[in-house]
């Protein structure tokens, strides 16, 4: 594969956004700021020109690319970064302008991601989104995609190869895309056997650096990395937990979701995205410190709902309550809670919470089984739990997760 780089030294970087009046500019180039400083970037300026629609040629106008130019010579910067996808002319023709290194959105992204992947399906899936990036822009960019050395968009495959032809990136995509096919089939049937064992599963979803790591963390003790930086995560991680009626629920934490999140990557990570929409239920993590935590829950929405995931009970886990910008204006309800997952507060109503929203498969019963009905209490160990049995006059007495298909044959031993 390829290996990840860390700069020593952050990159002096200036953003650079037009504001056609499609998205929230304001909002949308401060979460760039973010994703740069999660890339090792210091971001030292940042420009907006508002116009009707984008230069063909330049994505800016002239007049306010030759401002940049200047600024980014009293600044010192090295890079520019723009909030859009541009094409390979485009790239080319700013470069030549700036006489600096212009990289766009979606290849800041893509190059976190190259640093973040650790397992071999994620270096997979970031790969394969790169391969499919370059491949309609090598012929605009020109030079520009065979510069040697490091840097912010520069890591992953082929980063020292600028002259890497459209055939073997085709080839190489047919390849990437038959390892993760392969890996599919793994991931659907583990997907099956869970079912098929009757394992519960719980999918952790949300917008990036909500917090999604840190629950996990929390609940299970997972060990999962856990920063203050957008995507620390990238590859799934499951743990099991027990919930207080007995029945054990498997957590999945899933990539972090962002807005405008490019569609190479979106396709290229649906197979760990699919983990939400195959999950008995979805705990939908939003940050209520955040003052964008109400259009990062749109996005989120309308991700799981493209996802297929719009049947499935859904939780909101309104975290960082104990930092939270207006915490009475919340209030919690059947599928509503509030909690911070940095000092475990919330979690007894948590677990209440996914216990109640998880269809029911099993059900915690205190029976008194008559000795000659022994057989029965194996069939509840076969499919259910018994926590603990107790040999009385009348028959054992025991306290047990009973599975649902014995429900119905289990309420003739009801005792309290």
């Amino acid at each position: 594969m390829y290996e990840n780089k860390t700069e020593e030294l952050p990159v002096k970087a200036v953003l650079a956004c037009v504001d056609t009046g499609e998205f929230d500019a304001e909002a949308s180039i401060s979460e760039l700021a973010e994703l740069a400083s999660t890339a090792n970037a210091e971001v030292v300026g940042e420009v907006i020109q508002k116009k009707q629609t984008y230069d063909p040629a330049t994505c800016m106008g002239a007049g306010r690319l030759e401002e940049l130019k200047e600024q980014l010579e009293a600044l010192e910067a090295e890079l520019v970064i723009f909030d859009h996808e541009l094409t390979g002319v485009q790239v080319r023709n700013i470069e030549n302008i700036l006489d600096v290194r212009v990289i766009d959105r979606t290849t800041l992204i893509l190059d976190i991601f190259a640093q973040r992947a650790r397992t071999k399906e994620g270096k997979l899936q970031v790969e394969l989104a790169q391969q499919k990036y370059r491949l309609p822009r090598l012929t605009g960019m020109g030079t520009s995609l065979s510069r040697l050395g490091g840097g912010i968009g520069t890591r992953g495959p082929g980063e020292t190869k600028l002259e890497t032809d459209k055939r073997h990136i085709r080839k190489r995509i047919t390849y990437l895309e038959a390892e993760l096919e392969e890996l599919k089939k793994h991931r659907t049937f583990s997907r099956s056997r869970r079912k098929k064992d009757g394992v519960l599963c719980a999918a952790i979803v949300g917008y990036t650096n909500v917090g999604k790591s840190t629950l996990l963390n929390a609940l299970t003790d997972a060990g999962v990395l856990a920063e203050n930086k957008l995507f620390a995560t990238l590859d799934i991680t499951s743990r099991s937990i027990e919930l207080p009626d007995g029945r054990s629920v498997m957590l999945i934490d899933t990539v972090g979701l962002i807005r405008r999140l490019p569609h190479n990557l979106v396709e290229a990570f649906k197979s760990t995205l699919e983990e939400a929409a195959a999950a008995d239920i979805i705990l939908n993590v939003q940050d209520l410190s955040s003052p964008e935590r109400e259009q990062q829950a749109e996005v989120t929405a309308q991700l799981l709902s493209e996802l297929g995931c719009d049947g499935i009970p859904q939780i909101n886990v309104l975290n960082k309550c104990d930092a939270a910008l207006e915490p009475d204006t919340v209030f919690e309800n059947e599928n509503t809670v509030m909690i911070s997952a940095k000092h475990h507060n919330g979690f007894d109503a948590l677990l209440e919470c996914i216990m109640r929203n998880l269809p029911e498969t099993a059900k915690r019963m205190k029976l008194n089984v008559p000795y000659d009905k022994t057989a029965f209490i194996n069939r509840i160990r076969t499919d259910g739990k018994v926590f603990s049995e107790e040999y009385t006059e009348s028959g054992t007495l025991i306290d047990a997760l009973v599975d649902i298909k014995l429900v119905s044959e289990a309420e003739q031993y009801v005792t309290e």
